[in-house]
C-alpha cells in the first residue's frame, strides 16, 4: 500500500529542493492479560523490582515455557479489529542477542510465521483526506527486563517483572509521510487497541511503544537508507524525533555524507536523536523455530466464534454517527476516537439535539477536560446532567449565555444544573415587559451609536451586549433581537 500519488504529503525543504519524509511504525503494544505470555507470572504495574518473576522468566535451567491461550486470543482479536488476515498457523522462534536484562540470551518472537498477516488502518484529518495505512504483519512475542542504571555510581541494575509480558508487535508499512501522520497513525492504533480491550495503551507506563523507521528521499525516488529510533514511549515524542531525524538525514547528504543504516535513541530533553548501534539485520539475530513450543494451530471456527465479540469499532462508529445523529464526519471522528467519550456523547444525545450535544462535549466538556488534566472518565459533569444543562437551554428556562456560567459551576461543585439554576435565581427573563425597558434605557443612553447603527446595522450586537448586561445575562437573547430591530429600525 505504497503511497503513489503524484504529489508528496509532506515534504521538508533542503537547500538543493525539497525531500520527502518516509516514516514507517513497529508499534510494541503490551497485551492487556494477568498472566505473561508463557508463565503464570503477574503483569501488575509496579510491583517491587523482581517481585513478578517465575522460573520460567529467569530462565532456570529445565523451565519449559507454556502459552498463555488468552494472550493468542487477544492477538487474533486485535488482527480482526484492524481487518488483517488471521494465519491459523504460526510459528514461535528464538531471536538470538544478548542484554543483561534477557535472561534466556534469546527472546522468543514470530518471523517468517506470524499470527496475524497484511491489515490496514484508515486515519482520518480535519481538513485533509483520509489515509489508509497499510499493516504488515502483527506478531506476538515476550518482552525482556529492564536495566536500571542510575540507583549509583558504579553498578547498573536488573528488574526481570516486565521479562515474559506478552507483546504484539504490529508493523506497518512505510505508507506514512511526516509526523502528522505517525502521530494521527498512532493514536487511531491505540484507540483501536482500548475498543478491543486488548492493550491499555498506557505510554507512559511502557504498554505502548514504537520503534520509528526515518528515512528521506526526493519526491519519486526510491526509498533511501533508514534508521530505527528504538522505544520510542509518547505521541508527541514520536513528532519530535521524526521531526529531527528528517531534518538530521537531510542536512547529512546535502553537505556530501551518506546515512548508515542504524539504530538510534531519541533524547527528550535535548529534542534529537543519538546514535545507540548499527542496525541488526534479520540473519544478525538468527533466528530458528523455538524447539520447546510447538506451531500455534487452530481453527477458523474460532477465529469466528472471536469474531461475534468485537465490540463497533471507531470507524463503523464514525459511520453511524454521521447517519444517526447528522454530525459532521471531524466532529464523529473526534468523538469515537475513544469509546468512553463516544458512549459519553451517547447519553448526553438521547433524545436531544445531537448537534448541540456535540458541540457541548467536543467543545466544553473536552476544553475543561484538558484544563483540568482529567480525562472523561473521571470528569466532575457526568453525562446525564450535561444533558439536563441543555434541556434547560432548549425549554427556554436559560439562555445559552447563562448555561455557560451554569457550566462553570458544575465543574467546581459537581450540583446538578436544574439545582444550581434554582438556588442562584438564574431563571431566563421572558417578561417583556421588563426586556423591553432594559432595551430602552440602553438605547436613551446611547444616543450616538442610535444614529450610527443605520449606516453600520452590525452595531446592533452591541446593542444586544449591553441589554444582556444590563439584565445580567437572563434576558430572552430572541427577544431582546426582535425588540432592537423594531425599536433602531432594522427590520
Amino acid at each position: 500500500m505504497t503511497d503513489t500519488s503524484e504529489k508528496p504529503r509532506y515534504t521538508i525543504p533542503g537547500a538543493s529542493g525539497d525531500w520527502e519524509v518516509i516514516v514507517g511504525l513497529e508499534v510494541h503494544a503490551q497485551v492487556s492479560s494477568r498472566a505473561k505470555l508463557f508463565s503464570g507470572a503477574s503483569t501488575a504495574f509496579g510491583a517491587e523490582p523482581n517481585s513478578q518473576v517465575s522460573l520460567v522468566d529467569a530462565a532456570m535451567p529445565g523451565m519449559l515455557p507454556v502459552i498463555n491461550r488468552f494472550c493468542v486470543e487477544q492477538a487474533i482479536r486485535t488482527g480482526l479489529g484492524l481487518k488483517a488476515k488471521i494465519n491459523l498457523r504460526s510459528v514461535f522462534d528464538r531471536k538470538n542477542y544478548f542484554y543483561p536484562d534477557l535472561p534466556q540470551g534469546y527472546q522468543i518472537s514470530q518471523f517468517k510465521h506470524p499470527i496475524v498477516g497484511e491489515g490496514v488502518v484508515q486515519v482520518d484529518f480535519k481538513d485533509k483526506p483520509s489515509i489508509f495505512i497499510g499493516i504488515e504483519r502483527l506478531h506476538l512475542e515476550q518482552d525482556a527486563g529492564k536495566s536500571v542504571h542510575d540507583l549509583g555510581p558504579r553498578n547498573s541494575h536488573v528488574d526481570l517483572n516486565r521479562s515474559g509480558v506478552a507483546l504484539m508487535e504490529i508493523v506497518s508499512r512505510p505508507d506514512l509521510r511526516g509526523p502528522e501522520e505517525a502521530r494521527a497513525y498512532v493514536t487511531k492504533l491505540r484507540g483501536i487497541l482500548r475498543y478491543l480491550g486488548t492493550c491499555d495503551g498506557n505510554m507512559e507506563e511502557g504498554s505502548l511503544r514504537a520503534d520509528v523507521n526515518v528515512s528521506v528521499r526526493r519526491p519519486g525516488d526510491e526509498l533511501g537508507t533508514r534508521c530505527e529510533i528504538k522505544n520510542v514511549n509518547s505521541i508527541r515524542f514520536i513528532g519530535q524525533s521524526i521531526e529531527y531525524e528528517a531534518r538530521r538525514q537531510v542536512d547529512l547528504i546535502e553537505d556530501g555524507g551518506t546515512v548508515d543504516q542504524e539504530t538510534r535513541l531519541f533524547d527528550a530533553a535535548k529534542g534529537e536523536t543519538r546514535s545507540m548501534r548499527s542496525k541488526e539485520e534479520a540473519h544478525d539475530y538468527r533466528y530458528f523455530p523455538d524447539p520447546d513450543l510447538l506451531p500455534l494451530e487452530f481453527t477458523q471456527s474460532w477465529v469466528d466464534e472471536i469474531a461475534a465479540t468485537l465490540p463497533e469499532l471507531p470507524d463503523e462508529k464514525k459511520a453511524r454517527f454521521v447517519g444517526e445523529y447528522g454530525l459532521s464526519p471531524y466532529d464523529a471522528t473526534v468523538l469515537v476516537a475513544d469509546m468512553a467519550s463516544s458512549d459519553y456523547f451517547e447519553v448526553v444525545a438521547r433524545d436531544r439535539d445531537a448537534k448541540q450535544a456535540a458541540n457541548w462535549v467536543t467543545g466544553g466538556l473536552f476544553g475543561a477536560l484538558k484544563k483540568l488534566g482529567v480525562d472523561i472518565e473521571s470528569s466532575p459533569v457526568n453525562a446525564g446532567d450535561l444533558g439536563g444543562l441543555i434541556d434547560l437551554i432548549s425549554d427556554g428556562t436559560i439562555s445559552g449565555r447563562i448555561a455557560k456560567d451554569v457550566f462553570e459551576i458544575m465543574l467546581e461543585t459537581g450540583e446538578t444544573p436544574a439545582k444550581i439554576v434554582k438556588d442562584r435565581g438564574l431563571v431566563q427573563l421572558t417578561d417583556t415587559g421588563a426586556i423591553e425597558a432594559a432595551v430602552d434605557e440602553v438605547i436613551a443612553a446611547n444616543p450616538d451609536k442610535v444614529a450610527a447603527v443605520r449606516d453600520k446595522p452590525q452595531l446592533a450586537g452591541w446593542f444586544v451586549g449591553q441589554v444582556m448586561k444590563a439584565t445580567g445575562g437572563k434576558a430572552n437573547p430572541k427577544a431582546v433581537n426582535d425588540l432592537l430591530k423594531a425599536k433602531l429600525g432594522l427590520e
